[in-house]
């Protein structure tokens, strides 16, 4: 599984919570491309947010662990939102993700090498991590 972070520069806190996402099976001795990849961790990161929306459509009884770790959260959600479902284009998330790599808008770093290229190959291992580096823009001139 590979880890993902994110970071902002010059800030403290981790932009996200690290979390997993799966590696193709089928990665063998050739890699990926970065592109590829980023494409996959959008893909994936669209496909939970839906399924997120979806759960939060019923209401669920929740155990007091769950009650617990939320309350440490600062909020307590058992379900039956009634916040309409966002659409997400998925097609229009990667290709912003990937117009904003391009844009220099985030850095990405794979198991301690920063990342330039989105068609360079890439080979990432099942304890890789990557990280994404948001660059924040400076004001004045």
């Amino acid at each position: 599984m590979l880890t993902i972070c994110g970071k902002v520069v010059g800030g403290r806190k981790a932009l996200f919570s690290d979390f997993g996402v799966d590696l193709p099976s089928d990665l063998g001795d050739s890699g990926v491309t970065l592109r590829q990849l980023l494409e996959r961790i959008v893909r994936e990161q669209v496909r939970l947010f839906r399924k997120r929306q979806q759960d939060n459509q019923f209401i669920r009884a929740l155990t007091e662990k769950q009650i617990a770790e939320q309350a440490e959260k600062g909020k307590i959600n058992s379900g039956g939102s009634e916040v309409p479902v966002q659409e997400v284009d998925e097609e229009h998330a990667v290709g912003a993700a990937l117009q904003a790599f391009e844009d220099g808008l985030y850095f990405v770093i794979l198991d301690e090498v920063q990342q330039e290229n989105l068609d360079a190959q890439v080979y990432p291992g099942p304890n890789s991590k990557i990280t994404f580096i948001r660059l924040t823009m400076l004001a004045g001139g």
